[in-house]
């Protein structure tokens, strides 16, 4: 239940983060502004995250080295661009330059919500666990008894 539950948040962060860009850059514009439409285009960026950005990152590692990293930000522009390039009726990128402008203030965005999403998760972590020690001591009090 719980990875169904980081997911569908990994998909609504990327989704936020794309809307949000959208909303700042005139460069970068998605249609129609529903919530579904945000879902699908966090749905296929996140998987074009998981799935081809891995394998570009490791083929580009050497230019990534000599630029000290940098590079990073070129390959989220070509994911935004790759993106755009599927859902060509719901995303819509004007150029390199509003795709490399919209990987930066996604990489902020979704930085600022995924550790907004992982103190959350962190505190239902530890809920759970006081949870589960409660009812063991709770267990343990009423076997006392029942001896």
């Amino acid at each position: 239940m719980r990875t169904f539950v980081n997911l569908a948040l990994g998909i609504a962060i990327n989704g936020i983060a794309l809307g949000l860009t959208a909303l700042l850059l005139p460069g970068i514009t998605v249609t129609p502004h529903t919530w579904t439409t945000f879902v699908i285009i966090g749905l296929v960026f996140g998987l074009v995250n998981a799935v081809i950005r891995p394998v570009v990152s490791f083929f580009s590692f050497p230019l990534t080295v000599l630029t000290l990293g940098l590079f990073q930000l070129v390959i989220s522009a070509l994911m935004l661009l790759l993106v755009s390039w599927l859902l060509p009726n719901n995303l819509h990128v004007d150029g390199f330059w509003w795709a490399l402008l919209g990987g930066i203030i996604m990489g902020i965005v979704g930085g600022i919500l995924g550790s907004i999403h992982k103190q959350i998760n962190k505190s239902w972590t530890e809920h759970d666990a006081e949870h589960r020690l409660r009812e063991r001591v709770h267990q343990r009090i009423v076997d006392s008894r029942l001896q």
